[in-house]
C-alpha cells in the first residue's frame, strides 16, 4: 500500500473516531462551544442562563480600565429577584488562597515553620493519621501529604460535618493514599488541619487574623467567615440539579462578593497583599488562582497576564455529574475571548 493511500486511511479513521467520540459528549457542551461568540460579556452571561444556570455573576478588573460587574439570571428564583452583581456568594475552596497567605505571614513572622510536621503541631494525631511525623506543613499546603480526603466520604454533601472532630472521624485511622511528597492529590483534609494549626498557634480564630492582616489592609468589607455572619437576603441562591431546595442557608464556609474576591486576587498577583519576604515564601508553596465547588455554587478565579486582567466567575447551579462544571469551563474561555477582543 502506497503512502498516499495510508494517509487517506488514517484521515478516515481519525474522522470516524472524532464522530464516534461526539456520541459520548453531552450536546450542551458541544453547543456551548460552537455557538458564535457574542459581542459582549452581558450577552454571554444571558447565554449561560439559557444553558441552564439559574444565575451568573462575573467581575472583571483589567489594568487601565474601571472594574466591571455583570450579572444574569436569578438572585432568588423562588422570589423572582434578578441576579445582583454585588451579591454575597459561597466561595468554597477559594478560601484556600486566603489560608495560604495567612500561613505565609505566620511563617514570615516565625510563628510557623513550613518544614515542621503535622505530628509537631498536632501531636494528638500521631496515632490517627499515617505518616503524621513525616507530613510537613509545606506538603499539606501543596496537597502532597497523602492524607485521605474527608469530603470524599460517600454522600458527604448530603450531610456535611460541622466540627473538626466530626471531619477527622471520617478519615481517622485510614491508611495514607501515598507516601508524603510522592504525589499530588487535592485534599480538603490538608486545610482542615492547617486551619486547626493556625487557631492553636494564634490562640484565637485564624479568620480574625485573616481579617486583620489581609482583608482590612485591602479594604475588603464584604468577605465573611460563614453564612452565619451575613444577612441571608444578600446571599445569592444556589441550586443543585435533582435537589429542589435553595442551598444558600447551608454553611459551607467563607462568603464574599465577586468584587472582593477580585480585589484579593489582584493583590495576590501584584504582591500588595504581602510584606517583606512574604511574596517569595508564598510563591514557593502555592498558586495564585483557584477554583471552588460546593453544592449549588461553583467559582473560578483567573489572572490573565497577557491582558493584565483578573476575572471572577460565579455560577449558581451544580449537578451530580459535574456537567455544569465542564460547561462553565467552556463559558469562562468564551468570556475571556470577549474581554480580549474588546480590550
Amino acid at each position: 500500500m502506497n503512502k498516499k493511500k495510508i494517509k487517506i486511511m488514517l484521515r478516515v479513521i481519525l474522522i470516524v473516531g472524532s464522530i464516534a467520540s461526539l456520541c459520548f459528549v453531552p450536546w450542551i457542551l458541544v453547543k456551548a462551544w460552537i455557538l458564535p461568540l457574542p459581542n459582549s460579556v452581558e450577552e454571554q452571561l444571558d447565554e449561560a442562563v439559557n444553558h441552564g444556570f439559574e444565575g451568573v455573576i462575573v467581575y472583571v478588573d483589567q489594568a487601565g480600565k474601571s472594574p466591571k460587574k455583570y450579572a444574569s439570571g436569578w438572585h432568588n428564583k423562588e422570589e423572582k429577584i434578578p441576579a445582583k452583581p454585588d451579591a454575597l456568594y459561597k466561595i468554597a475552596s477559594i478560601s484556600k488562597l486566603y489560608d495560604a497567605v495567612a500561613v505565609t505571614k505566620l511563617v514570615s513572622s516565625g510563628k510557623l515553620s513550613l518544614d515542621k510536621t503535622l505530628a509537631h503541631y498536632l501531636p494528638e494525631l500521631i496515632d490517627r493519621v499515617e505518616h503524621a511525623d513525616k507530613i510537613t506543613l509545606r506538603l499539606m499546603i501543596q496537597h502532597r501529604s497523602g492524607i485521605p480526603n474527608f469530603t470524599d466520604t460517600p454522600d458527604f454533601w448530603a450531610e456535611p460535618t460541622e466540627t473538626f472532630e466530626e471531619s477527622l472521624a471520617l478519615i481517622d485511622g485510614k491508611p495514607a493514599n501515598f507516601k508524603p511528597g510522592k504525589k499530588y492529590e487535592y485534599c480538603n483534609t490538608n486545610y482542615l488541619f492547617i486551619n486547626k494549626i493556625m487557631d492553636n498557634v494564634l490562640g484565637y480564630s485564624n479568620f480574625k487574623f485573616i481579617q486583620e492582616e489581609i482583608l482590612n489592609p485591602l479594604n475588603l468589607k464584604n468577605t465573611f467567615s460563614s453564612v452565619n455572619e451575613v444577612n441571608i437576603d444578600h446571599v445569592m441562591s444556589g441550586y443543585h440539579v435533582g435537589y429542589e431546595h435553595d442551598l444558600k442557608t447551608n454553611d459551607y464556609g467563607m462568603h464574599a462578593t465577586a468584587e472582593d474576591v477580585g480585589k484579593f486576587i489582584r493583590a495576590l498577583n501584584n504582591g500588595t497583599v504581602f510584606k517583606n519576604n512574604e511574596q517569595e515564601i508564598y510563591a514557593s508553596v502555592y498558586k495564585f488562582e483557584h477554583d471552588g465547588w460546593v453544592p449549588g455554587y461553583q467559582i473560578f478565579t483567573k489572572y490573565y497576564k497577557n491582558i493584565d486582567a483578573v476575572v471572577v466567575f460565579f455560577y449558581s447551579t451544580t449537578d451530580p455529574k459535574l456537567l455544569n462544571w465542564n460547561l462553565s469551563q467552556i463559558l469562562n474561555k468564551r468570556i475571556y475571548r470577549i474581554i480580549k477582543k474588546i480590550e
